[in-house]
């Protein structure tokens, strides 16, 4: 009994009139909860079922799009919980995992993509050294590090917070991020100055490093053939767009956080809203459209389903 009278409360203050619109809240969010489910598990589904799609860059599309799941699948069961319940609220130790897991996981998306980054890199600046390069070995300690290194980085400021003293009880969000620290009696320097460091290392530096990396590609292509130059842009182009739209709701994210006090409620569930419901959407879009070798198994897969829908009849 005393112990679960020593759990702090958070209440989540984000939400707009859940009261009247809790249904519609909830269907909206749950269907799309579904389409993110179906449509990422089933490009994952077809890259562990296809041999011909065995190779390190069907892979790290693979684990993108798994890594979107886990970010989408910390958020969105809480957030349809919350929809249907009475008040709105989750205990501080609650929310500082789903903080952790939150920023964690969209460190290791940076990440992925510097690896998808210097993949392409290999295979066209590098064709003859791929194999050796781009081994099994290579391809497991880049998908380790992708998730470990964050998660390590992202824990100590979210430790620190373990045990600092609350004034404030009321997140101005529908879900744990960043916000989590202004509820602290004190700002500390300490989790400031190794957050600033955590998302330069887990943001800032991958995405200079791909930058580098597609720049290279770009300026060793336009020098080749005209073959070169479009299997560069058929491969290179859908993981541009994937860097765009995470790069650009990160930001926006990072924007939230900062203006917060200054926006409307309204203004900033919507801008929450936008940051959690398009990415997760856009990834197997882009790679079951603009990836060739994907897109034919996907074709495949629902002539199949088709056919044996036409036999049944």
């Amino acid at each position: 009994m005393d112990s679960e009278l020593n759990i702090t409360y958070i209440t989540l203050g984000g939400h707009v009139e859940v009261d009247k619109y809790r249904y519609l809240y909830f269907l909206m969010m749950f269907t799309v909860y579904i389409l993110i489910i179906c449509s990422n598990s089933t490009i994952v589904y077809l890259i562990w079922l296809h041999q011909n799609l065995h190779e390190p860059m069907y892979i790290f599309i693979a684990a993108l799009l798994l890594n979107s799941v886990l970010i989408s699948t910390n958020v969105y069961p809480k957030l349809l919980i919350d929809f249907l319940s009475e008040k709105q609220v989750i205990s501080y130790s609650a929310c500082l995992f789903q903080c952790f897991l939150y920023y964690s996981l969209n460190g290791s998306e940076f990440l992925l993509l510097a690896a998808m980054s210097y993949d392409r890199y290999v295979s066209i600046c590098k064709p003859l050294q791929y194999q050796t390069i781009m081994k099994k070995t290579t391809v497991r300690i880049f998908l380790g590090l992708a998730w470990f290194v964050p998660a390590c980085q992202v824990a100590v400021p979210v430790s620190f917070s373990a045990n600092t003293k609350l004034c404030n009880f009321t997140l101005k969000g529908i879900f744990c991020n960043n916000s989590v620290y202004k509820l602290h009696c004190v700002s500390s320097r300490a989790i400031t100055v190794f957050g600033v460091i955590v998302f330069f290392n887990v943001s800032i530096l991958p995405l200079l490093f791909i930058l580098f990396t597609y720049t290279k590609i770009f300026l060793i292509t336009y020098q080749s053939r005209r073959e070169v130059r479009m299997k560069a842009a058929q491969t290179c182009l859908p993981h541009l767009l994937v860097l765009i739209s995470f790069s650009c709701l990160f930001t926006y994210d990072v924007i939230i956080d900062k203006l917060e006090s200054e926006l409307p409620k309204t203004i900033r569930l919507i801008m929450t809203l936008q940051v959690i419901l398009y990415h997760p959407l856009f990834n197997p879009i882009i790679y079951g459209l603009k990836m060739k070798e994907i897109y034919n198994h996907i074709k495949k897969l629902f002539c199949q389903r088709e056919l044996h829908q036409h036999i049944n009849k």
